[in-house]
């Protein structure tokens, strides 16, 4: 694998975000994989928790100031970086501050999800495409972790599926047992539909819960790893369904087999 590029796009990376399965499971990947000589690229939303003083986050302002159009708004791109420390390995972050200033992650203070995180999710997945398009930096696999980034297969299977910087990467999405209570606004598919992706693309987002979010994501992808001891029995369906290469869960410290399973998707056979 060495040489090989994966880029890796998660909802949360430890240590920028508190330890969760997620969080951990994509920064231990991502850094076995570096120490094996693999580029790797790690991408994740700035969330407002995020301390950009301790973690010495700055803007690169050559990435910064394109426009993304969600819903027939122009929303400003912000791309800030940092690197992690002893690891020498870098992490961008998608930001914008309509979406990403507030001091809070998925949900409110009553716990209630923010009712824009169904554009939230659709910024931070053409975010993270613009952002490797600008770096022209083509990656073998990308490897999705966390619901927040999971309408990136979609996106890169319809929305970009001209786009040559992509044409040869192969989608990873791991999935996890990290759902939410309820659904995002139920205007999620109508906004998707705006970027002109097909209907029957489109229809598993009508009703966008965490199940169908992860169906969609498990639907567009090339290959899933199961994250969690436990996933739901909906996405279990979808998984044997689509007929693709599973790993099956992991216990911790075996993040070797993670590169054994990424090989049969590269020229490293």
């Amino acid at each position: 694998m060495k040489d090989k590029r994966i880029l890796y796009v998660s909802s949360e990376v430890v240590p920028y975000l508190p330890e969760t399965e997620i969080a951990s499971t994509a920064f231990n990947v991502a850094k076995k994989a570096h120490s094996k000589g693999v580029q790797t690229r790690i991408f994740m939303p700035r969330f407002g928790v995020i301390n950009e003083r301790r973690h010495q986050l700055h803007e690169v302002i050559r990435l910064s100031g394109m426009n993304l159009i969600i819903n027939d708004m122009d929303m400003p791109l912000i791309i800030k970086v940092a690197s992690i420390p002893k690891e020498r390995m870098q992490v961008y972050f998608i930001d914008n501050d309509e979406y990403f200033k507030r001091k809070a992650i998925f949900s409110d203070e009553d716990d209630q999800l923010f009712s824009d995180n169904d554009e939230r999710a659709i910024f931070f997945a053409k975010g993270v495409v613009e952002t490797v398009k600008k770096l022209n930096w083509a990656p073998d696999i990308i490897h999705v972790h966390g619901w927040m980034a999971s309408l990136l297969p979609l996106y890169l299977k319809e929305y970009y599926s001209e786009e040559p910087l992509f044409s040869e990467s192969k989608i990873i999405t791991s999935v996890y047992n990290s759902s939410f209570e309820g659904i995002l606004n139920k205007e999620l598919a109508e906004k998707v539909k705006f970027d002109q992706i097909s209907e029957d693309k489109i229809s598993i987002l009508e009703e966008p819960s965490y199940i169908n979010i992860i169906r969609s994501a498990v639907s567009n992808s090339d290959a899933v790893v199961q994250g969690s001891q436990e996933i739901p029995k909906e996405i279990a369906e979808e998984i044997n369904n689509k007929e693709i290469p599973i790993l099956p869960f992991l216990e911790e410290d075996s993040f070797d087999e993670y590169l054994n399973f990424y090989k049969q998707f590269t020229s490293e056979q």
